[in-house]
């Protein structure tokens, strides 16, 4: 079983790993680059940050939608070891793309009939409720073996966790964790993105407090609390380790002030077709849109098919050459079209990229337009583009 040390292991080749190269780059509608150096450099400071806790990765939605079979071997090389998947299969297909002494949880627990595959596959569940419990419990039975697993416990965001009351009962009977040797204890924070809040305070006492009962039992359990945000509210949130997810693929995990993290993505789409409409002629589905003057109308290769989200019709921005293009008409399936009247002929004729996420535009700046969060234009980005990986070595 893995553990927290940060080791240097090998990694085991991906041969489950999706081919996000198999769209070429000549033909795809858009292009997605991704900096691993700059996902590794992220990591770091992350990690410094947090320091003497470790620093785990959390992979889920295959690495917040930009590619797991290339993030994780770099976070490994970058020495994490320690990492998080939502679901069983996540793991399964991590196992095979990071060291053998890595340590893999999977935050949604064993789902009933499904413990064959946490053993086989060396991955650790983290036990949400008394069922998932009995399940582990019955599973290390029918083995005649202790298994290990993590304890969540709720501190007030009231989504998953064990509930006070079911804790309270495991630690009053011994019998409900025989054959389960616990690895980790932890929660979630509901509001670590405001630093002000005074649900964090809360919390971070709640959490102590449970621990402390825990460690009662099993001393020196370790304990993680903190995510991405609640990394930057003091160490009194981190325990022993914490799990940085968003925070890794350069989200600002401080909104509101400046954010000290690198940009690892950017997105340029390529126009497919501009042509010059006149007053009162409509753009778009719903002929939401309708022109004052003449203006110059680009169409590009890249709609709500692909994760642009369709909240940005006629609120969203693009840049081409640093100069900002608005979205006007409706975001459709495959195609959004951009007022680019401002910009040289040359510059907008089909083929050309028009920049989406960039040094210009990050994911936060296009969340506030879309009525959403940074998290959600991420990890709506598509398998259409062709990807493009930089660095990670």
């Amino acid at each position: 079983m893995g553990t927290m040390e940060h080791l240097s292991s090998p990694a085991r080749p991906a041969d489950a790993a999706p081919d996000y190269m198999s769209v070429p780059a000549a033909r795809a509608g858009a292009v997605l680059s991704i900096d691993l150096d700059a996902i590794r450099a992220n990591y770091r400071l992350l990690r410094e940050r947090a320091a003497p806790a470790a620093c785990a990765g959390v992979m889920k939605a295959d690495a917040y939608g930009l590619g797991m079979a290339r993030v994780a071997p770099a976070l490994a090389r970058e020495g994490c070891r320690v990492f998080f998947t939502a679901h069983v299969d996540e793991g399964m297909r991590l196992r095979a793309l990071v060291p053998l002494d890595a340590t893999i949880y999977v935050l949604h627990g064993a789902m009933p009939g499904v413990s064959r595959e946490f053993v086989e596959h060396d991955l650790i569940p983290v036990l949400n409720d008394p069922g998932q419990v009995a399940d582990w419990r019955a599973a290390a039975r029918a083995l005649g073996r202790t298994l290990p697993a993590a304890l969540q416990f709720d501190t007030g965001m009231s989504r998953m966790g064990l509930a006070p009351g079911d804790l309270q009962a495991l630690l009053e009977d011994a019998a409900m964790l025989e054959g389960i040797q616990p690895v980790l204890a932890m929660s979630h924070v509901a509001c670590a993105d405001e630093a002000a809040h005074p649900m964090n305070a809360l919390q971070c006492q709640r959490f102590s407090d449970g621990l402390a009962k825990l460690r009662a039992r099993y001393p020196g359990l370790p304990g993680s609390l903190a995510n991405s945000s609640a990394i930057f509210l003091g160490e009194a949130f981190h325990h022993q380790l914490v799990r940085p997810g968003a925070a890794l693929y350069g989200i600002n995990p401080q909104p509101g002030a400046a954010n000290p993290l690198h940009q690892p993505v950017s997105l340029t789409a390529r126009i497919v077709q501009t042509r010059t409409v006149q007053a009162g002629d409509i753009v778009g589905y719903g002929a939401h849109f309708t022109a004052s003057g003449p203006t110059r109308i680009a169409t590009i290769s890249i709609g709500y098919a692909d994760g642009w989200l369709r909240s940005l019709s006629s609120r969203g921005h693009a840049f081409i050459d640093g100069v900002r293009v608005p979205v006007v008409g409706n975001v459709s399936m495959d195609s959004i079209t951009l007022d680019v009247s401002a910009i040289p002929d040359a510059r907008v004729a089909p083929g050309q990229p028009v920049e989406l996420l960039g040094p210009h535009q990050t994911v936060d700046d296009v969340a506030p337009d879309a009525g959403t969060i940074g998290y959600e234009v991420l990890t709506r980005l598509g398998s259409r583009f062709h990807r493009s990986y930089l660095g990670g070595a």
